[in-house]
């Protein structure tokens, strides 16, 4: 079978993004678990630039990567759904337990008033047995145990679970949604339907229920991520989908250049602001412009993406691994990092960029350590033994 080094390049190109955007996160007015003394909203047009279609692409990704993976195993094999939750839930439960409490203990020790002054040892004594460390206001807790950045890790297996049950349940009506989805989007309605669904999905439902990672009670979320992973898998062996993205990608690049241009126009050069929100009718288009440039965005990456499937390099292959031990990693690296840095007072100019630079360097440097170490790998969503990516196929002559 042929690897699609495409949904590669775009995988690893997203959690890139992804490390990026949390240590912007950092700098900006906007929640988190540590702020920058110079947090402002300078930084959040930028942002902005990704967020609307960040992890809606990482779900796209995923589905593809299991019709892949179950392309490979016998679907009526329920081993594949054991060999998926081994992968999925063991990095997340060690997650929970090892690798965010450092989130929440720096966020303890900046956001109680007065300082949180308990040692490790004594918060993480706490952290297991679990409950509520601090609560600034009614439903507003820092919690234990938590998987904060990890909640994609749950999703997925929750959605994989529930694709398993469907495939085993309704096989042959998958199998014709799957057909009926490729012929339906094997043109122009490779950008027009999927961009109806999330734009719909933000009008019905982003008011209404907010986005908050705890997973039974994230409609909003669900609502766009769900069916995105189903849409990568029903579609992940449909050629015309994907030729459909190629062609249509620079129409999609346009549209989505021209929604965000909208969005960030009407937040942050029209003077709304959460405290001047703009009137129901202009929300509203906001949130229809808003699923239009999550789908464009997403259509016009896999379209250029498209063009290099065949396009392999050291680089990639480096990379494709080490995707998910990093993304495991990154926002504890990035917690501590910010937090050990305040005192040096450094200026944002040379404090974010030296940011970027270390979390990289400490995140890679944990995957050397970790892919070398067998007992390590599971933990990290690695197979025990590493394998070899296959060279892609060469691709057949014309006419």
């Amino acid at each position: 079978m042929q690897r699609r080094l495409d949904i590669d390049r775009v995988r690893v190109l997203a959690f890139g993004l992804l490390v990026l955007y949390h240590v912007g996160m950092y700098y900006v007015s906007w929640d988190w678990h540590v702020k920058s003394p110079h947090a402002g909203p300078a930084l959040e047009p930028l942002m902005l630039l990704t967020s609307p279609w960040r992890m809606s692409l990482l779900f796209v990704v995923s589905g593809v990567a299991t019709a892949f993976l179950l392309a490979k195993a016998n679907r009526g094999d329920g081993r594949f759904l054991g060999r998926r939750s081994w992968r999925l839930l063991l990095p997340l439960l060690f997650g929970m337990y090892v690798v965010v409490p450092p989130q929440v203990y720096y966020e303890l020790v900046e956001k109680v008033p007065g300082g949180f002054h308990a040692s490790y040892a004594a918060f993480m004594a706490t952290y297991l047995r679990g409950g509520d460390f601090y609560c600034a206001a009614p439903g507003d807790c820092v919690d234990a145990p938590t998987w904060n950045h990890l909640w994609f890790l749950a999703y997925l297996w929750t959605y994989t679970v529930a694709l398993w049950l469907l495939l085993k349940l309704a096989p042959a009506a998958m199998q014709s949604v799957g057909g009926w989805l490729g012929r339906r989007l094997s043109g122009p309605g490779a950008l027009l339907w999927p961009m109806a669904w999330l734009a719909l999905a933000r009008l019905a439902l982003a008011g209404r229920f907010e986005s908050t990672h705890d997973l039974v009670d994230d409609w909003y979320n669900h609502a766009q991520y769900l069916p995105m992973f189903l849409l990568g898998y029903l579609l992940a062996f449909s050629a015309g989908f994907w030729e459909a993205l190629q062609r249509h990608r620079k129409v999609a690049l346009g549209i989505a250049l021209a929604g965000y241009a909208v969005i960030t126009g009407v937040w942050y050069f029209s003077g709304y602001s959460d405290e001047v929100p703009p009137p129901e009718g202009l929300r509203m288009l906001l949130r229809l412009v808003w699923g239009i440039n999550q789908w464009c965005a997403i259509a016009a990456m896999f379209g250029y993406a498209y063009r290099l499937r065949d396009v392999d390099s050291p680089a990639l292959r480096y990379l494709t691994p080490a995707v998910f031990p990093v993304y495991i990693l990154h926002q504890t690296v990035i917690v501590a990092l910010a937090h050990g840095a305040k005192p040096l007072a450094l200026p944002p100019l040379l404090e974010g960029p030296l940011l970027v630079v270390l979390t990289f360097a400490a995140c890679f440097g944990g995957y050397e350590l970790i892919r070398r170490i067998p007992v390590l790998r599971p933990l990290f969503g690695l197979r025990r033994e590493p394998t070899r990516l296959p060279l892609p196929d060469a691709p057949p002559r014309a006419g």
